[in-house]
């Protein structure tokens, strides 16, 4: 083992003045994957001096391998990204600060002004808007400050954020983790202030993690499944006096509420990969070997055949940011734009080779399928839902319109007056004999993000919360849901969860760290005033509440009643936010633009036998557009 000072002259380290001692372990560019209930030698619990890739004098095990593939085809994924990202660029709208509740006014005489404005008058304005820009550096800055006390150091080496850091808080139970979901803001932010080391070497410890043993009651789940979380923890060499080793120690769902595994890890995961290669420029990382394996687990994992007849994900209750009972169980919106995401991603980073080439044409069909059934399925408008009033049951045959065999007594009252004439939105789940209405708000932004969504559908679900401002904004943004499950409902479906009861967390609760997604999807869609005017209310007040987790009540104007403080991901989630605002152009790294070669390809023109007839042609709506 190897003696190193806790501080190391590292920037992000926090620590005490303590030594740790950390015993030099497998470096970062070899993957073990072991048989469940075979350990190799190797603990539960990660130990070991990693410098991911660098580390002050001490060697470590790596890959250098950049080309690993002598095919012609293995660098034409840096092709596409040059032809999907930079060239095309985004045509975003110059930033417009406009007046928010008369905190901010316009300079000048606009066309229905009644008369002219006076010097003094300006003036005023003038002062006024220096002031309100101070207290937004000042915020800026308070958060910066937080999110760095906020890293976790693993042997001198920054490799994640802490879920929240209240120094006050006495029971942090989990919080004081570092959650894969909870960093990717955290990630984000540093990617665009062109710090890149703790993003690289967060991707690259949780990769470690991915190959650990993984059991529940004598059951191991899939290869590939990344961990929910990992924390760092210290603990003393009994064969020296006043010296500490560091374990990372990770939890892939054993310990979670519910013990259910977080699926969307390995989903944010491929996500950040693609997104530190394309802001940093390091398209090395993704070339590893070790990487590259990842990627390949976590796809087949995902792709893996079963009795599923749909293209989506099927998946238990609570395997997301909504990771307790919500009666989400099935095929989630959140969990399918997600995936769609990280294929798209993963379509770009894998090299093509031998080994890969079957894998790259499996993305590719379920891109195709998964696209489809989203955009016919799952969007819903006045027409739509005008369509669903009138359907017809118990249809059996290959060209239904009621497919799913919906019963239009399913579509709930507040549903009709609540969808503007000129907006809609993707619902929050669909299964046979089943529609869940409920606008989920992260699932319909990555759509957005993502280009799941046709570019309608995506202008319709902004123009809907832009409309709904009230409901789904109110005091704080935004809602994780709308509307919320109350009385017999929320007794039923939550199990009468003490925790999401109606307008609270999870239950409609208002979610800063919803921010960063909101704004990228508004400057992808060139409107990036909705998101200025979202960043701007919330900064009025998420500084002195002390940067909570939610928000609770219809218009979220009480701080959530068991909301964690100084909660990271909103730190980093308003810092993200005011990053792209400030520069729009660098949304383009984080979007991906519509591709109509994705809807021309089908499985079923591969398909020999007669009986396969592709619903496509049954489709009435118009999925292109």
């Amino acid at each position: 083992s190897i003696e190193l000072p806790a501080n190391g002259g590292n920037p992000y380290n926090h620590s005490s003045n303590r030594s740790t001692t950390c015993s030099t372990g497998l470096g970062f560019g070899l993957v073990i994957h072991e048989p469940c209930g075979v350990k190799l030698g190797l603990s539960r619990g990660f130990s070991g001096c990693c410098n991911l890739d660098r580390y002050r004098g001490i060697s470590v095990i790596r890959s250098n391998v950049r080309h690993h593939s002598t095919s012609v085809e293995s660098h034409v994924n840096e092709k596409n990204v040059a032809r999907n990202y930079v060239q095309g660029g985004l045509d975003v709208k110059p930033l417009v600060v406009e007046e928010i509740e008369g905190d901010v006014g316009h300079v000048g005489n606009n066309e229905g002004d009644k008369e002219p404005r006076g010097r003094h008058s300006i003036l005023n304005e003038n002062a006024e808007n220096s002031t309100h820009n101070k207290e937004v550096k000042d915020v800026e800055k308070e958060a910066w400050k937080l999110l760095r006390k906020s890293v976790v150091n693993y042997c001198g080496s920054p490799v994640g954020t802490v879920a929240a850091n209240n120094p006050t808080d006495k029971q942090p139970l989990n919080y004081d983790q570092v959650f894969i979901r909870d960093f990717i803001p955290s990630a984000l932010a540093f990617l665009l202030n062109g710090e890149g080391e703790i993003v690289k070497n967060f991707l690259l410890h949780t990769l470690q993690l991915q190959s650990w043993e993984k059991t529940v009651d004598c059951h191991c789940p899939g290869k590939g499944l990344m961990p929910a979380s990992f924390k760092v923890r210290t603990v003393p060499l009994d064969s020296k006096n006043g010296a500490f080793e560091e374990i990372s120690d990770p939890d892939f769902g054993e310990s979670a509420i519910g013990r259910v595994a977080p699926v969307d890890s390995g989903l944010w995961w491929i996500i950040l990969l693609q997104a530190y290669g394309k802001i940093t420029g390091d398209y090395g990382l993704q070339e590893r070997v070790d990487i590259q394996t990842g990627i390949k687990l976590i796809l087949n994992l995902c792709l893996a055949a079963g009795f599923d007849m749909f293209p989506s994900l099927l998946v238990t209750d609570g395997s997301c940011m909504i990771d307790r009972r919500m009666g989400i169980h099935g095929h989630p919106l959140e969990i399918q734009a997600l995936f769609y995401s990280a294929l798209r991603s993963a379509r770009e980073m894998l090299t093509v080779d031998d080994g890969s080439r079957n894998l790259v044409q499996a993305v590719n069909n379920r891109l195709s399928a998964l696209s489809f059934h989203i955009r016919e399925y799952y969007w819903v408008d006045m027409k739509k839902i005008n369509e669903i009033y009138r359907y017809k049951t118990e249809e059996y045959s290959t060209d239904a319109t009621n497919k799913f065999n919906i019963y239009p007594d399913q579509i709930p009252a507040w549903l009709v007056d609540w969808v503007p004439e000129e907006g809609g939105y993707l619902i929050g789940n669909l299964q046979p004999a089943h529609m869940d209405f409920r606008f989920f708000t992260l699932g319909n932004l990555w759509s957005i993000i993502s280009s799941l969504g046709t570019p309608r559908q995506n202008q319709g679900i902004l123009n809907l919360i832009e409309a709904k401002w009230d409901d789904l904004v109110g005091n704080m943004p935004l809602k994780i849901c709308y509307p919320a499950l109350e009385y017999k409902e929320w007794r039923i479906i939550t199990g009468s969860d003490p925790k999401n009861t109606p307008w609270s967390y999870h239950n409609g609760g208002s979610w800063p760290t919803l921010l960063w997604q909101f704004t990228l999807a508004c400057i992808k869609m060139n409107r990036p005033e909705l998101a200025e005017k979202a960043v701007s209310l919330a900064a009025k007040r998420i500084s002195g509440d002390e940067w909570p987790e939610y928000y609770d009540t219809q218009n979220g104007r009480l701080i959530g009643k068991q909301s964690r403080l100084y909660q990271t991901w909103t730190v980093a989630g308003f810092l993200t936010s005011k990053m792209l605002l400030e520069n729009p152009e660098l949304a383009s790294s984080l979007v991906w633009e519509e591709d109509p070669e994705l809807l021309e390809n089908c499985v079923c023109v591969l398909t020999k036998g007669g009986r396969v007839q592709c619903s496509r042609h049954a489709a009435k709506s118009q999925i292109l557009v």
